[in-house]
């Protein structure tokens, strides 16, 4: 029998991770915490000012190193879409989340996102959206317990399946979330 102590959502940027998880979290009366936001506080800078100051190596050093060192119960969390890059990071968050892969096709993903620079997405020189999409979904299904393909469906509709999924892991209001 394996204990959740945390949802985990992680998926490409611009899928809904913040939005969804936000309104999940308020939906299962857990906390929310947004690893991004965890990093640019840590940092006391922008995800887009330590790509540009630390490189892609080093953003996803301080990226790795702030995820693995969570230590929290009864999350909804929310990663930022490189985080499957960090090994130590993702088998942390996999010792005691049920982690979800909100998945979302590349042409509807394509359409959501807007300037790639100002979001802070880590691209190597060379690379694009198409690039690191294909890069990284053997790396979301690796680590994801759960699927949701969230093409056609609103916000509302994914935070639905967010706790469904939750209710399947008999989650109590005391945020133990025990696989059954």
């Amino acid at each position: 029998m394996r204990e959740y102590k945390n949802i985990v959502l992680i998926g490409m940027p611009g899928v809904g991770k913040s939005t969804a998880g936000v309104i999940a979290a308020k939906n299962l009366g857990l906390r929310f915490v947004d690893t991004d936001l965890l990093i640019q506080t840590k940092e006391k800078r922008l995800l887009k000012q330590i790509i540009a100051d630390e490189g892609i190596d080093g953003f996803l050093s301080i990226e790795n190193d702030v995820i693995r060192g969570l230590d929290e119960t009864g999350c909804v969390i929310a990663t930022g879409g490189s985080a499957i890059y960090g090994k130590d990071a993702m088998e942390h968050l996999r010792e005691n989340s049920f982690i979800i892969y909100l998945h979302l096709n590349y042409d509807d993903l394509a359409k959501r996102l807007g300037d790639l620079d100002n979001r802070g997405v880590v691209l190597r020189p060379g690379q694009n959206l198409k690039d690191i999409f294909y890069e990284r979904l053997n790396l979301y299904n690796e680590y994801a317990d759960e699927e949701i393909d969230e093409t056609g469906l609103t916000i509302e509709q994914t935070v639905t399946k967010i706790c469904k999924r939750a209710s399947i892991y008999n989650y109590s209001q005391n945020a133990d979330l025990t696989n059954s």
